[in-house]
């Protein structure tokens, strides 16, 4: 029997019951958060194996980030209005089969076209993941089961780009895919035996499709136009102006629906639309930085795979170490100075990374950038969520979540799109030590620039939030590509527990 949006959960996490939906959230999450993070690594062999060049490489990271940033809110919608465990179980077997056709690529476009399909499966589990926590557990619990499941996600986050790594250099790159397979065997029928269905009996009114197609065509035609620009044909400004009116249209679209997937309204809160500026400079940079770091250590500083995935742990260490207490320092005195405080200091790390060049050691060159760029993630991660729940209602802090969360992905994907055009990165670049590192050193200043302006916004806008606002319960975190989401319908301010 499913649980309506009126009737209390009683999971207890101590019972077994509740460790089996905690199993099944993780595995779910997981998935998608290992990813996220390990394709970046395994990029270069792809591009070897199919012998492509570097715009298909960027599709292999676009592809996925289009569908899922332009699906994440339907994703939250349909979980509510057809039972969250059904949406979850689909998305966790839309994921799996969409990633055994990666793993069986036999050309790019065939990749790109499956990681398309994945992004779609995500954006169904990734919502899904949380939301079953949220409907299942008991309120006293539910704080202690959403800081379990982030902290375990992102441990996963952490593992993932030593096991992506792992995975390239021994059997091979097609397993950063397989390896979703089995744990989706072992995820959804947990799932199906032992979470429970529930759906919000408050959901009503008809499906955004319209509007979710129009934003996710809208950002597939810009990004289109940037990764070919470079080719300079009528296609690529046919596309570019095909994105611009999908943008205006879904605009419309938005504005005009009775139950828009997109609230228009949201934004009439300027500290809201202030904090999602300042995730969209900071998660720009961040996606540029990534996707630009894994190919730098190999291709030009001659790490291997396992190397460069391993290289990249402090900072996915660091904020799950410590994201929870710059929340709280966040709590105490406001978001607007760890705002401003850390992008600077992932600005500074990113100028560190101008060290990183051919032979580069990783003690003296590498360690010291991400250190400060991963002491920078913890100082502004943690507070960009608090400040985003704490500028609307509390009946709108799920949807302000997703929002931020679907910002974020879009901002990365733009970047990766971007950054090759702007620095003057050709199609053989990553097969060229010297051209790549000329071309990431340009990249880098660029990310910088935009984190400062990240920072001068914050500085500039974000206000300290109502003694009484709404506080996140996903404390710890520690995915390196969004902020973490929160409950779509999340408890009343005095359920949530301290």
């Amino acid at each position: 029997m499913a649980v309506g949006a009126q009737q209390a959960p009683a999971v207890r996490i101590a019972s077994p019951r509740g460790k089996w939906i905690l199993l099944t959230t993780v595995l779910g999450s997981s998935m998608a958060m290992l990813d996220s993070t390990v394709v970046n690594v395994a990029l270069p062999r792809i591009g070897e194996d199919l012998n492509t060049g570097l715009a298909a490489l960027q599709w292999t990271v676009n592809a996925y980030m289009v569908t899922l940033a332009g699906l994440i809110l339907l994703g939250g919608s349909l979980g509510d209005r057809f039972g969250r465990r059904k949406i979850f179980v689909i998305g966790v077997v839309w994921f799996a089969s969409a990633s055994l056709l990666c793993g069986l690529a036999v050309n790019a476009g065939m990749l790109i076209g499956a990681r398309a399909l994945q992004g779609i499966g995500g954006a169904l589990l990734t919502p899904g993941s949380l939301a079953l926590i949220q409907a299942s557990f008991h309120r006293d619990d539910r704080a202690r089961a959403v800081g379990l499941w982030s902290g375990f996600g992102g441990i996963g986050a952490a593992v993932g780009p030593f096991l992506g790594g792992w995975l390239v250099a021994g059997p091979g790159w097609r397993w950063v895919f397989l390896l979703n397979v089995p744990m989706a065997l072992m995820c959804a029928p947990i799932a199906l035996r032992h979470v429970p269905e529930s759906s919000d009996n408050r959901a009503h009114g008809r499906f955004d499709v319209l509007g979710a197609v129009l934003g996710a065509l809208a950002l597939a035609f810009v990004t289109y136009a940037l990764i070919e620009a470079r080719g300079g044909s009528l296609l690529v400004a046919l596309a570019a102006v095909a994105g611009v009116a999908a943008g205006v249209a879904f605009v419309f679209v938005e504005k005009h629906r009775p139950d828009p997937m997109l609230p228009l309204d949201i934004f009439a809160s300027r500290q809201f639309t202030a904090v999602n500026l300042v995730t969209l400079c900071v998660y720009a940079a961040f996606g540029g930085f990534f996707f630009l770091t894994a190919l730098q250590l190999q291709v030009v500083a001659g790490y291997s795979p396992l190397g460069a995935g391993t290289a990249l742990l402090p900072t996915t260490a660091m904020m799950l170490l410590f994201s929870s207490r710059s929340g709280a320092l966040a709590e105490r005195i406001g978001p607007r100075i760890p705002l401003t405080v850390g992008p600077l200091l992932c600005a500074g790390g990113m100028l560190l990374m101008l060290r990183v060049g051919k032979d580069a050691s990783y003690p003296v060159d590498v360690l010291p950038a991400l250190l400060v760029m991963g002491a920078g993630m913890v100082t502004l991660v943690a507070p960009l969520t608090s400040a985003v729940l704490a500028s609307v209602d509390t009946a709108r802090a799920g949807l302000a979540s997703g929002i931020n969360n679907a910002a974020a992905r879009a901002a990365g994907l733009m970047a990766v799109a971007a950054l090759p055009l702007l620095t003057g990165m050709g199609p053989d670049a990553y097969r060229s030590p010297d051209a790549f590192d000329a071309a990431f050193r340009r990249a880098m200043p660029l990310c910088a620039g935009v984190l400062v302006a990240g920072a001068v916004l914050a500085f500039a806008t974000v206000r300290r939030p109502a003694p009484d606002c709404r506080r996140p319960e996903c404390r710890m975190h520690g995915c390196v590509t969004s902020p973490p989401l929160e409950p779509r319908r999340g408890p009343r301010a005095s359920e949530a527990g301290p």
